[in-house]
């Protein structure tokens, strides 16, 4: 059996700070990320949250690495 803080992701592990943010998300995309979370798929909603924004700065920091400059938006920008 593991506890909810061995299944975090290794950043998340010790006294690292986290601050609140307040977000307004379309009901369809909440509702999807609920499912995720039933599913198992994350743990809880801030957790999938979190996933994507990490999902969409690793995205950015590679295209920034390889000198891609992108114009058009991505498709995790649309709401």
């Amino acid at each position: 059996m593991t506890s909810a803080r061995a299944a975090r992701p290794p950043s998340y592990r010790g006294n690292t700070s986290m601050e609140r943010v307040t977000l307004r998300i379309p009901k369809q995309q909440i509702e999807e990320v609920e499912q995720m979370v039933e599913t198992g798929q994350f743990p809880n909603r801030s957790e999938a949250i979190r996933s994507a924004v990490r999902e969409m700065l690793n995205e950015q920091g590679e295209s920034r690495d390889s000198g891609k400059k992108k114009t058009t938006k991505r498709s995790w920008a649309r709401v």
